[in-house]
């Protein structure tokens, strides 16, 4: 009996060794390819369990798969074997809101999460720009933030306990409802951020945050991306923290006013700063920053009306894929797109940048969650053109050197996955380095969960540009 059989033996139809269907899943949204062996959609834990112990008796790779939204092929089946698609594991289990808790299976998309909290006057923070169709799975493996980290922390500060099927294919909880627990190691926050590598979650406990009374929009303009970032590190030295601060460079800028003429983005690169609280501490909050914008902003204003403030941000989310009204004849590329550097370190970064996309001829967009040093950069090219193909890659490795060297990161919220795994010694070291490789080898010993990302392996990641 070959594995696709016994496969179908623990979930039917649900297995597939179908060549159109392995090739739908050879990919996410970056550069990196993978073809599987199979596909598999489990609905439940003891199914999803029952094939990671298949898998490891055969010695077969198993990559969990969620949307497949990710930017750095960490969804890729790099090395052939199962990808396990979670997304039909979608049941919301529990509102448990006189706890601040919910229970979730990882394929619940985040915005479908929302929706069923805010009638009850209840937010999941973490919110990125993908937040329609990312599923909470996928955050936790990445730990994905988005707008409001600045404020309100990245996915780890929400999840109190996971359901984990290990490498053998056994099942642990790794917290607990309590709000707080000093219990031995942090298993939870192992598993966060660990991109499949050390076990597959199944369901989720989160917590959940009162959604603010009230909430306002400072917009400034200045005359440089480099002035803004400034403006922004003096905004935290005054020791005001916004519930969300980011930056669109005035290419940004054009670009959204070419899809939405009317949108009222002043000219220039711009800041949007948003507080939230009571109706009195938005307020102050928001004229706080904004005479402190003043000194050296083209202009500022301060929104309060709710319909002109999603509007902005609904907008803002548009950004990554927009970039075609700009011209055309090029595509945006995912690389280098999510360094982060300390906050009084984002004025040099942008200027970096800039620099670079001059240097190499690849023109860029600088956007982002400035407020926590999380700068997007989008590099677009003519996907036609081999010569622009080698500068895009000279460009992108250039951006994620420099982020490193002002003590920063290649990622900050999109993960390292195959695309990112060559800087992981150059960011961390070769001694943490095998710190991870030591517990990685220990949760999985035969290194079937998701090989090829992290740099935790030495086999070959395929990937590349192109």
């Amino acid at each position: 009996m070959n594995i696709i059989e016994k496969l179908r033996d623990i979930v039917g139809e649900r297995a597939s060794a179908s060549p159109a269907e392995r090739l739908c899943y050879s990919s996410d949204a970056s550069q990196v390819r993978g073809t599987p062996d199979c596909v598999v959609r489990p609905l439940s834990t003891a199914e999803v369990s029952s094939v990671v112990e298949l898998a490891a008796a055969e010695g077969v790779p198993v990559t969990a798969r969620g949307a497949g939204t990710g930017l750095a092929g960490g969804a890729v089946a790099v090395r052939g074997g199962i990808v396990l698609d979670l997304s039909g594991m979608d049941r919301i289990v529990e509102l448990d809101l006189s706890n601040l808790a919910v229970v979730v299976e990882p394929g619940v998309v985040q915005a479908r999460l929302n929706e069923r909290l805010r009638p009850r006057g209840f937010f999941f923070p973490p919110d990125p720009g993908s937040a329609a169709f990312c599923t909470i799975g996928g955050l936790i493996a990445n730990n994905g933030s988005g707008m409001r980290s600045v404020k309100y922390g990245t996915t780890r500060n929400y999840v109190l306990d996971l359901e984990v099927v290990l490498a053998d294919g056994s099942v642990v909880r790794t917290g607990s409802r309590t709000l707080k627990a000093a219990a031995g190691y942090d298993l939870t926050r192992l598993f966060i951020g660990s991109e499949g590598t050390l076990g597959i979650i199944t369901q989720a406990v989160l917590r959940v945050a009162p959604l603010p009374k009230a909430r306002r929009l400072v917009i400034a303009a200045f005359d440089s991306a480099e002035e803004a970032g400034r403006a922004v590190a003096a905004t935290f030295a005054a020791g005001i923290v916004p519930s969300a601060c980011e930056i669109l460079d005035r290419t940004t800028v054009a670009v959204l006013r070419r899809c939405d003429p009317t949108l009222r983005l002043p000219d220039g690169d711009v800041l949007l700063f948003e507080v939230d609280g009571s109706e009195g501490a938005a307020a102050e909050a928001a004229a706080e920053i904004a005479a402190l914008s003043s000194t050296t902003a083209a202009s500022v204003a301060v929104v309060a009306g709710a319909e002109e403030m999603e509007e902005i941000w609904a907008a803002r989310r548009l950004v990554g894929a927009a970039i075609s009204r700009l011209d055309p004849a090029k595509s945006r590329i995912y690389v280098g797109e999510d360094v982060g550097v300390p906050i009084k370190m984002i004025p040099a970064l942008i200027r970096e940048v800039s620099e670079i996309s001059d240097r190499f001829g690849i023109p860029a967009m600088k956007y982002g969650h400035i407020g926590d040093g999380n700068l997007h950069v989008a590099l677009f090219i003519d996907v036609l053109d081999d010569g622009e193909w080698a500068r895009l890659a000279g460009a992108a490795d250039a951006i994620h050197r420099a982020a490193i060297r002002l003590g920063g990161t290649v990622s900050s919220e999109h993960g390292i996955g195959a695309a990112r795994s060559e800087y992981m010694n150059e960011q961390l070291g070769s001694s943490a380095l095998s710190v991870m490789r030591a517990i990685k080898g220990a949760l999985d010993p035969r290194g079937i969960m998701n090989p090829g990302k992290l740099g935790l392996d030495d086999g070959p990641s395929p990937g590349g540009y192109g």
